[in-house]
């Protein structure tokens, strides 16, 4: 199933990326799950894309849509498991939001105190929104779980261009229609004349909301596999697992949970109950 493939592979994109995250790229392709990196993971251990997007995912489920303050209230319980993983915005968003400030007016306060929220923490958690919504409905949706923590619509738009991709081949729309719908409804200049041409320009990790998604989404696009997607993203080196992440969501959506290595998906921590969230998720999917 497409929408399992896209939340699954989201989280091997992550788990794959995570020992290369901020680190230049090696001089050998990594094409296994391996261990070490600036936050020392194990083989298959995930980071805050995964943990990000199961809360996420859970709010979309619990709530039969998606809800800023029970999604807030998880993004909180999540950051306490693993503090280390998350961004500067992220942390600082929610370390207000447990002070008692609104999901908006932190996210707001973090934007204007640092001079920008564009980072891609928002695009990285998204997929859920895409495998949830249906395409007519996924842009708003995405704005609003953007805007819980990245006030920059920026990043917003960003990740409802990734979302928009996702709903679309989750319900059966081709890799070039999906991307071409998600074009035309693309609301940020800079990010839609990265995109119309994407093979003109570089792909570049950055923790930069739109410079990643062009990056994750070239790669993608030009990827003749799931396998190909996720080991050409991650060993780019830069923000590595949150590209993988991406990159690997958008490929699940294209080539289906079966697509993925079996080498990967058995040494992925958790799967068991990612799989059983995906499926969950994509039970109570809107057509």
């Amino acid at each position: 199933m497409r929408a399992v493939g896209a939340f699954i592979g989201l989280a091997i994109g992550d788990a794959l990326g995570a020992p290369l995250e901020g680190l230049p790229p090696r001089p050998f392709a990594v094409t296994e799950m391996s261990e070490g990196g600036i936050h020392n993971t194990f083989p298959g251990q995930y980071t805050d894309d995964t943990l990000q997007a199961s809360a996420l995912a859970q709010t979309l489920v619990g709530c039969g849509g998606f809800n800023p303050e029970d999604f807030a209230r998880r993004l909180v319980r999540v950051y306490h498991t693993h503090p280390e993983f998350f961004g500067p915005t992220s942390r600082a968003v929610l370390d207000l939001i447990e002070e008692g400030v609104s999901p908006s007016a932190a996210a707001r306060m973090v934007h204007e105190a640092r001079g920008g929220s564009r980072s891609n923490g928002s695009v990285m958690r998204g997929i859920p929104v895409g495998i949830f919504y249906p395409p007519g409905e996924v842009r708003e949706a995405s704005l609003a779980a953007s805007r819980v923590t990245h006030f920059d619509s920026a990043a917003g738009e960003a990740s409802a261009f990734v979302n928009r991709m996702v709903s679309g081949m989750c319900r059966g729309e081709e890799a070039d229609t999906a991307f071409g719908r998600a074009l035309a409804a693309c609301g940020d200049r800079e990010l839609r004349g990265l995109l119309e041409d994407y093979r003109a320009y570089p792909p570049d990790p950055s923790l930069d909301a739109v410079l990643c998604t062009h990056c994750a989404v070239r790669v993608f696009m030009d990827a003749p596999s799931f396998r190909d997607a996720v080991v050409a993203a991650v060993n780019l080196g830069g923000d590595a697992d949150t590209v993988g992440a991406i990159a690997g969501g958008l490929a699940g959506a294209r080539y289906g949970c079966g697509a993925i290595p079996a080498s990967w998906l058995s040494a992925l921590q958790d799967r068991e109950e990612l799989l059983a969230l995906a499926r969950r998720l994509a039970g109570v999917s809107r057509a």
